[in-house]
């Protein structure tokens, strides 16, 4: 499982400041600073953190255009969400908020992870789906 906070503690270089945000969950500079939004839930902020991060992995200083963005969101899913993981809990999780909780993601997370699924894992997927109604 990744971890978010983990990979921080590897880069002294990033601070995090908490403090209220208006309109968004989290933001960088792209550099070294991270605001996340003291209100946040520990799942949100391990989802908020591991988005951000790669923002500043990509060298995002300002707003991103929306391919952009949805990249960071699709790569924090993959990272947050290994498909081994996905494909365990999906056979037995009744719905969607459980099966984000036993993942420890948001909702949101998890519909990017599921979203944009490769083909491979698509067919994975649909085969663990067809294995469960056999």
């Amino acid at each position: 499982m990744f971890h978010p906070w983990r990979e921080l503690r590897k880069k002294p270089e990033i601070t995090v400041n908490w403090t209220e945000l208006n309109y968004t969950n989290g933001i960088t500079d792209g550099h070294s600073t991270i605001w996340l939004d003291s209100r946040l839930l520990q799942v949100e902020r391990r989802c908020v953190l591991a988005h951000e991060m790669i923002h500043i992995e990509r060298g995002h200083t300002e707003c991103q255009k929306t391919a952009a963005e949805i990249g960071v969101r699709v790569e924090a899913a993959r990272r947050l969400i290994a498909m081994e993981d996905l494909l365990r809990c999906k056979q037995w999780a009744r719905s969607v908020w459980e099966l984000a909780d036993e993942l420890w993601v948001t909702p949101e997370v998890l519909a990017d992870r599921i979203g944009y699924l490769t083909v491979a894992e698509s067919a994975e997927l649909d085969s663990t789906d067809e294995d469960a109604s056999a």
